[in-house]
């Protein structure tokens, strides 16, 4: 999954999946994108900042409910120099 900001047009996307899709209007601003199957890949919203709050509560995304993960960033071992 991907959330992705695009400042340039205060549009805010949730992509759940890379593919090719179909857009449906669901509201003023917001659309969901839908794959070939029908099922949810993405939603985009419109007018971000104003719908939530500014661009400062853009900055910070909590995810409830899942457990931690390992972290697919992996630490340059050169940074552990034994002195």
């Amino acid at each position: 999954m991907k959330i992705r900001y695009d400042s340039t047009v205060d549009a805010l996307s949730i992509i759940f999946r890379d593919t090719t899709v179909t857009t449906r209007h669901i509201d003023d601003g917001i659309a969901a994108e839908y794959d070939a199957e029908g099922r949810l890949a993405g939603i985009e919203v419109l007018d971000a900042s104003r719908r939530f709050g500014g661009r400062d509560a853009l900055r910070q995304v909590i995810v409830e409910g899942l457990s931690p993960a390992i972290s697919s960033v992996r630490e340059d071992p050169s940074h552990h120099v034994k002195k």
